[in-house]
């Protein structure tokens, strides 16, 4: 009896002992990400500032836009699209068109921040919309001088939204918006 047992627990041992399945999680690629480097955007446009040395620019022409443009990282597959509006009287208005469009990633967002940038000398004004999650742009912003010109900028990755694979490409970008953002400013009036 104690011999019989003594199998039937080595074969119970042995059965669920061999089949232990430990899931790995995912890994990502390495990405080398160059040393930030930057040139400036000025194209005749109503504003210029400072952007990556490793991203390339090229205009759009949407019809009824102008001073559209979209900055490409083509090594990081992603897109930094920037759109222009005049301001006639309806500062109000645009300024709740740029937050709406922020807004409308509150579905997959698990946070949005909002970093307000003020500088009084270059009259430019704006907020910075950080948005976390699994979101299609975690990325975006709005610079006015309160008067005349309003500049929207959104982020997008040529990807599926997955902010675990993206975190580095993303934390790289975001010194590049800082950057631009610190840098920009007014040509006319």
């Amino acid at each position: 009896m104690k011999k019989l047992f003594g199998i039937f627990l080595l074969l119970i041992f042995t059965v669920t002992g061999c089949h232990n399945y430990t899931p790995r999680p995912y890994g990502y690629f390495r990405i080398d990400l160059p040393n930030h480097a930057y040139r400036q955007f000025d194209n005749a446009y109503p504003y210029s500032f400072d952007m990556s040395a490793y991203a390339a620019d090229s205009v759009v022409h949407a019809k009824g836009e102008e001073y559209w443009i979209n900055i490409y990282y083509p090594k990081l597959n992603g897109c930094i699209y920037i759109s222009y509006k005049p301001v006639h009287n309806n500062l109000q208005a645009i300024s709740e068109d740029c937050r709406r469009f922020v807004y409308k990633h509150v579905i997959k967002a698990e946070a949005i921040t909002e970093r307000r940038f003020v500088n009084p000398q270059a009259k430019v004004y704006g907020i910075l919309y950080d948005l976390r999650g699994d979101v299609a742009s975690p990325l975006q912003f709005m610079l006015t001088d309160s008067v005349h010109h309003v500049v929207r900028g959104a982020l997008y990755f040529n990807d599926v939204p997955n902010q675990d694979s993206i975190a580095p490409v993303l934390a790289y970008v975001r010194k590049d918006v800082l950057k631009m953002i610190e840098t920009f400013h007014w040509n006319k009036p």
